[in-house]
This record gives structure tokens, sequence and C-alpha cells, in this order.
């Protein structure tokens, strides 16, 4: 552990700041998986995966909750000021990332900048986050199929299982370029719907009828939250509404995960990290508002949770102005959106299980590559959760389903309070060792550490208030009490538990391996080749 390798021959001399051979060694052990693994991402599929790879059908489907539960204005509000901070968490994590590119994300950054404690309590649960996410994607893309016809679900989530399973199995390249073109699918539907979306709201629509702010006025921008009357309700109706913005979001951090599967990743990540800024402000942000125009709060369709494109507020929109042929188009591509996402959630789990057991926090059967090169035990492991899909058959097991999907706003959550705090680490121990970030890391992220700090209290509240309605007199629900809080003890007591096990201890900010990173870093710059500047119509290319 990097704790216990204080005391070493000293490898470089300079300004007192030096790495040792038990630095060295430990960040060998950890880079050595670059080799194993094929570097078959290039920063095209990067940025596109970074772009759109997570958007399933929480931003096509669940937003419309969001606008029932809070009004338009609280729902673009909720959805601003998640955005906000977890623009603040991809910063950070694409800054850490760009020095330790590996597999593993965060939980990789955790046993270097943190506590190796910690990368062990995050890593399963996140671990558990994808695991149980996965199979919700697969099982919305096949009861998506309902909207044309209608037979046994099972047939389509084995389908549906089985292309994610194969696509994770064979060359990490494939899995790039189908998410290259999924993601270009879900960028022209954001777009699409969101050009529809101003069409109607101006008039343009077969109607002739123009709408303008006409339901920010009625029903309103607020929606009144469990029927409390005045601000107080407003404002619970916007908090909560906080949650789904949460699990719309989550995935978005992990642009990082397949880092050592990337070519020339002190390139790509940077870049990716640096457009992630503007894309949630376009295809988040901007589709909750315009989703507000064209769709009163009080529609009675938002509340007939069929699973379908019939679901999706833009869809209700498109009825309601007299469009016909937009709901099956919306309904394709939300299938392959979820599809999509499912592909990235394996991909994610996998490469999450296959960054622990390289250092020793899972099994090292999970460390196995096939012909491939690519980690087919991990993969194998996580795609076995797809058959937790075949309980949606059922209304007891669909129950159960339903709350295991609650946890994972709760385990998403967690994960982003972690990158917070490892970052923070990260940040002081280069205050403390005279690293000046901007000028000898491979990228610096801006606005730190006040972004950072500010994120850590927005995530902490959220928390700490995600099982509020329980606590309404006449409003208690033990599910959801339970949803809402039993990852704090669980991550709690991993984290502890491990502690306890292997006796490790918070890394020092003076003996966190920064030097050696560095030099590591250093003594392979000359791999990557130098950008090249943009010719002729790539100049203007936003996309990567």
């Amino acid at each position: 552990m990097p704790t216990e390798s204080g005391s070493g021959t000293q490898l470089a001399e300079g300004d007192g700041s030096s790495a040792t051979d038990g630095d060295i060694g430990f960040i060998r052990r950890g880079f050595g998986e670059v080799h194993a693994v094929r570097q078959g991402l290039y920063q095209r599929h990067l940025q596109m995966i970074a772009l759109a790879g997570t958007i399933g059908t929480g931003l096509f489907l669940s937003s419309g909750q969001a606008l029932v539960t809070a009004g338009p204005l609280g729902a673009f509000l909720a959805y601003s000021i998640v955005g906000l901070g977890v623009m603040s968490v991809v910063l950070t994590v694409g800054e850490m990332g760009a020095l330790v590119p590996l597999s593993g994300g965060v939980v990789r950054y955790a046993e270097y900048f943190f506590d190796p404690a910690m990368a062990f309590a995050n890593g399963w649960n996140q671990v558990y986050l994808y695991s149980v996410t996965l199979p919700a994607e697969i099982v919305a893309a096949s009861v998506l199929i309902e909207f044309w016809i209608i037979i046994n679900n099972a047939i389509w989530i084995t389908v549906f299982s089985l292309l994610v399973l194969i696509t994770a199995l064979v060359f990490v390249r494939i899995y790039g370029e189908l998410e290259f073109s999924f993601a270009i699918l879900k960028i022209l539907l954001i777009v699409g719907v969101n050009i529809m979306a101003l069409v109607i709201t101006c008039g343009g629509g077969p109607t002739g009828q123009s709408i303008g702010f006409r339901y920010w006025r009625d029903p309103g921008p607020f929606v009144q939250y469990f029927g409390i009357k005045g601000a107080l309700g407003r404002f619970l109706g916007f908090w909560t509404t906080l949650e789904n913005a949460i699990f719309a979001y989550s995935g978005i951090q992990n642009i990082t995960i397949p880092a050592a599967e990337t070519r020339y990743p002190r390139q790509s990540i940077p870049q990716a990290t640096r457009r992630v800024l503007y894309r949630i402000i376009l295809f988040y942000v901007l589709s909750i508002f315009m989703m507000g125009l064209v769709v009163p709060s009080n529609d009675p369709t938002l509340l007939q949770l069929t699973g379908t494109a019939s679901q999706s507020p833009f869809v209700i929109a498109a009825h309601r102005a007299g469009i016909k042929v937009a709901p099956s188009v919306i309904n394709a591509i939300i299938i392959t959106s979820a599809w999509s996402a499912g592909n990235s959630y394996i991909l994610f789990g996998s490469r999450i299980l296959y960054g622990m057991a390289v250092h020793g926090h899972a099994p090292a059967v999970f460390k196995r590559l096939n012909r491939f090169s690519v980690p087919y035990v991990a993969i194998s492991c996580i795609g076995s959760f797809m058959c937790l899909g075949y309980m949606s058959l059922s209304h007891s097991a669909t129950v159960v389903f339903q709350w295991l999907r609650d946890i994972v706003a709760v385990a998403t959550l967690v994960d982003w309070l972690i990158v917070c705090i490892v970052y923070l680490r990260f940040y002081y121990g280069c205050k403390k060792q005279g690293v000046d970030r901007h000028r000898e890391l491979p990228w610096a992220a801006p606005f730190q550490p006040y972004f950072t700090w500010a994120s850590l209290t927005l995530f902490t509240l959220l928390l700490i208030t995600g099982g509020f309605s329980t606590f309404i007199s006449g409003h208690w629900d033990t599910e959801t009490f339970i949803s809402s809080y039993i990852n704090i003890p669980i991550v709690l007591g991993l984290y502890l538990g491990y502690k306890f096990w292997r006796k490790t201890r918070i890394i020092a900010l003076d003996t966190i391996p920064l030097v050696g990173l560095l030099q590591f870093y250093l003594s392979h710059e000359e791999v990557e080749p130098e950008p090249q500047p943009r010719k002729g119509l790539a100049k203007f290319n936003i996309l990567w």
C-alpha cells in the first residue's frame, strides 16, 4: 500500500520531492493492466460515450415524473442544480483520470489518493449499482416493444440480454463503434424533440396553436407536493425532484472507467471532460425546459406509467399538437437508448470489478482475459444479474425489483460524494507536496477546490434528506425509508470492515504517491502524439 512505502531508495532528486522504490513498484503493478488489455477505444469513442453513453430511459421517460412532482420551473431548477453538481464531479474525475488512466475510475483513485478501504467499499457499491441498473434498462427496452406488439416480455428480455452480453465479450472496439452509433441516434433524437417542442410552442404544429409560457401560468410553475399548500409545498415538490434528476444523470461521471482501454487517454480524457459541461446544458437542462413549455404538469397521461413511448412527455406533446408520426420514431430510438445504456453499464460494472481484482479488492479470477483481451469473468458476473429482469414478469417480484432500482439513485449519490472526498484529498495533497496542478499535471480542472466543496455540500444535504417524505405526518413508508438510507450503513460497513480486516489507514497528504505518478506520466508522455490541428469542415465538429 502507498502508506507503507515511505522508506525506500530515492529515485529522483530535485526540490525535495521524490518517489521511492515502494511507490514506483505500487504504481507499476497498477499500470501493468494497460499492457494486458487492448486499447480499442479511440478519442471519438470516448467523446461519444461521455456525450450520450449513459442517456437511457431516465431522460426520455422518467423526466415526465419530474414535471408532475415539481412543475415546469421546479423541474428545470432541479435538473440545473444537480447538473452543476455533476459538472464538478466530471471535472474532478477527468483531472485524476488523466494522471491515472486505469480501469475502474474513482475506485482506483481512492486507492492512490485516499484509502484502500474506500476503494474497496465504493467499488462494491458501484458493482451493485450497475448490476441492478443493467437489468432495469433491459426490462425497459423489452417493455418499449409493447408500443407496437404485445407478446411475452421474457422473449425480449432474453434477446436484449444476449445482445448486451455478446457485445461486451468481443473486442472493446466493437462496443465503441456500437456506442458511437447509438450516441449519434440519441443526439439526433434529443435535438429533434427539442426542435419539435420549439415549433409547437411557437404555433408551428398542425393545430397552429401558439403555447408560449401558457403552462407556466396555468397550472403554474410549481406543484403543491403532498397537497401541502403554500411555499413549503412548492419547495418540497422541487426538492423531491432532485432525486429524479440524480437518476437521470447516473453514470455520467464514469467516462474514465475504460481509460486503460482508451488510446491516448491523457489527450482523450481531458477533451471528453471539457465538453461534458455544455452537453449537460444542451441535453438535460434544455430538454427539461422545453418539455415544461409544451406539456402541462397536470396532464393525466403523465401519470400513466406504461413504460413505453406513450409515457414520454415529448410524445404527449406531439399527440396534443396533432403530430402522428413522432411516437413510433421516438419509441424506436428510446429502445436503442435503453440497449446502449445496458452496454455502458455492463462495461462500467465489469471494468470496476476487473480493476478491483488487480488491486486485490476482489477475487483474482475477475482478472482473467479472453482472446479479445476483455475481462470475460467479470463481464459474465455482471451479466448474470440480467436474470433479475425476469422478476418483472410477476407482480410480487416487480415490487422487489422496483425497490432495488430505488436504491440506485442513493448509490449514485454516495459515489458522487466519494468522488468529491477523494478529489479534495488529491487537491490538498498536491498543495502539501508543492505540485503545481496547472503546470505539472496532464490536465487540471478549473474552479477548484470551491466547485468541489459546493458539490460536496449539496450531495450531503441530498443524502441526508433523501427520505424526508417519510417523516411527514401520515406519509410514513418503510420501503421508501429503507431505500433512501440503507446504502449509507452498507458502504460504511464495507469501509470500516475492510479497515479492520486489512489494518489500512487514510493516506497522509505528504505520502500520497504524486511524485511517483508524475514521474511515470513524464516517462510515458512521449508515447502519445501531439494533437493535430483541425482542418476544413472538421473545425465545426463539436461532438468529437
